[in-house]
């Protein structure tokens, strides 16, 4: 039991320092940069599920607010989760918990992957969108030119490809021992 709480603590911290590096893959276009933080929350999500997946992100962005640099740009500390970008942040770990409560109540496959990744997408910009709109003093029309409307199409192409290196990452874990199979203790509670 200990070890199985040590792995998940681990996986979790691994994860969240994942997001980080992919975080620092960006460049700015409009007041919310592109960057690789949303590959890495799909990949958090697909590969720990719901509540990893959550816990990974929650720590990802305390280590941001505490001051580390982890957020985009090497940025860190409490006013980027109170500016325009915050929203996203917050956002992530929603959607890292969503995506993989919906991989978890149906298939950890590539197909629902796709479909749970989009839905995260989404997810992440509603928060997103709000916070801008409010911090930034914008339109409803220039908040969503700005975060999102330029984000959907690389959005999906993030969501394909955290969809596919996230399952078969997850498969191998699995294998491996190292990651806890949550679609098989469901099928063995039906079965009891």
């Amino acid at each position: 039991m200990q070890s199985s709480k040590l792995r998940s603590i681990i996986l979790s911290s691994i994860f969240a320092a994942i997001t980080a590096i992919l975080a620092q893959v960006q460049f700015q276009a409009f007041i919310v940069p592109f960057s690789g933080q949303t590959l890495g929350v799909g990949l958090t999500a697909t590969i720990l599920g719901s509540r990893l997946g959550g816990l990974s992100l929650i720590c990802y962005m305390l280590l941001g607010v505490i001051g580390l640099p982890v957020f985009s740009g090497f940025s860190g500390g409490p006013h980027i989760i109170t500016g325009p970008t915050g929203g996203f942040i917050i956002g992530f770990i929603f959607t890292a918990y969503i995506t993989g409560w919906i991989l978890e109540k149906t298939k950890f496959n590539v197909a629902m992957a796709i479909i749970a990744n989009i839905i995260g997408m989404f997810i992440t910009l509603a928060f997103g969108v709000v916070q801008l709109k409010y911090t930034a003093d914008l339109s409803w029309t220039a908040a969503m030119s700005q975060g999102v409307y330029p984000f959907i199409g690389i959005g999906i192409i993030k969501a394909i490809l955290a969809s596919w290196i996230g399952i078969t990452v997850r498969k191998r874990l699995i294998k491996a021992q190292l990651l806890f199979n949550a679609n098989k203790r469901s099928e063995h509670r039906k079965t009891a």
